[in-house]
């Protein structure tokens, strides 16, 4: 299972990435626009954590290139906003499977994610 995690909170990003390494995922983690989209140009991710609102960059041009670039991959967002909390992300973006707050806890992050991949 590859997952890429875009997450500006690098310390909360570093919280998730833990959790799914323990459950046996590779993991990348990224903290912005252009470096999601040169680790989507090398990988084959199964998976995308995503935050909304990054702080360098746009979330719906990283889930746009993805879903390009990478169809197969299912987009997690993540949020600590009400932007989209109507569920009219997954009209913007096709590839995305879930919407979630930031302060889910990261097990259930990660059994969400493991999900998703299987289903892949």
């Amino acid at each position: 299972m590859k997952v890429l995690i875009v997450e500006s909170n690098l310390d909360l990003g570093r919280v998730w990435q833990r959790h799914l390494q323990r459950q046996g995922a590779d993991t990348v983690l990224v903290d912005s626009q252009e470096a999601a989209i040169l680790a989507l140009y090398g990988t084959d991710f199964d998976v995308i954590v995503l935050d909304l609102v990054l702080e360098n960059g746009s979330a719906l041009a990283v889930a746009d290139f993805a879903s390009y670039r990478r169809p197969e991959a299912r987009v997690i967002f993540v949020t600590n906003t009400t932007f989209f909390s109507d569920g009219s992300i997954f009209a913007h973006s096709p590839n995305a499977c879930a919407y979630v707050q930031s302060a889910t806890p990261p097990e259930d992050l990660a059994a969400m994610v493991e999900h998703y991949a299987a289903g892949r």
